[in-house]
């Protein structure tokens, strides 16, 4: 008599979206209670990890909490221990789409996803620059929502690496996307929690001067296997 083999579910290849995981049948390890950990843990964060090293669904993996997406999470660590009663609103960031030369082709593809999310949330913004209209949105989405504003930036860095070639354009880059990120610091009482996540790991001093509150998880041994598995 032979013994059943036991069904195998599919590998999630290159699959960054825990929704698609969770209801089509993928092999998925469980993080959530660990990103349940980070949550509690503190308020603001930076990662960085290769590329191809589960950063992206990690941050979709937060978003899925925050707004509240219980039916996800079912039979997995985090059920138990999220307050499924509150849904954040998610500003998600995602810079790894394409690649910008120039300031303008940037602050464009920055404001093109304030847009988005001003149309999702259904807000209307007053303001026209670029970190103006940020920190604008963060404020109208957690006063409409009556929660404070969670931030999910994936990729933080792309722009500046797609120009190491050419110094100048890193650089101008860098001071664009400085003005952006230091809009989080200003806007701290609407926030509950910001995640940047890139590949590389600038200085404070270059890019972050203006964040100075973000926690540097990247060798922290606590955090090790948030991402990915082994």
């Amino acid at each position: 008599m032979t013994t059943p083999a036991l069904s195998r579910l599919k590998l999630p290849l290159g699959i960054q979206n825990l929704r698609q995981i969770r209801e089509d049948g993928y092999y998925y390890v469980d993080k959530s209670g660990m990103a349940v950990d980070l949550i509690d843990a503190g308020k603001y964060y930076f990662l960085s990890r290769p590329r191809r090293f589960g950063k992206s669904l990690l941050v979709d993996t937060l978003k899925e909490l925050f707004e509240g997406n219980r039916a996800l999470f079912i039979g997995l660590a985090a059920e138990s221990r999220w307050d499924w009663s509150k849904q954040h609103p998610v500003i998600r960031i995602d810079l790894g789409a394409g690649e910008v030369h120039s300031r303008a082709e940037l602050e464009l593809r920055l404001h093109e996803i304030v847009d988005d999310h001003v149309r999702r949330l259904g807000l209307t913004l007053h303001n026209q620059s670029l970190s103006g209209r940020f920190g604008e949105l963060i404020h109208a989405a957690a006063l409409q929502a009556g929660q404070r504003a969670v931030v999910l930036v994936d990729e933080y860095d792309k722009p500046i690496l797609d120009n190491l070639a050419d110094r100048e354009t890193a650089a101008v880059m860098r001071d664009t996307l400085r003005s952006f990120y230091s809009v989080l610091k200003s806007a701290d009482a609407d926030l509950c929690f910001v995640l940047l996540t890139g590949v590389s790991k600038f200085s404070k001093v270059s890019l972050f001067s203006g964040l100075n509150q973000l926690q540097d998880i990247t060798l922290d041994a606590r955090w090790s296997a948030l991402c990915g598995y082994t």
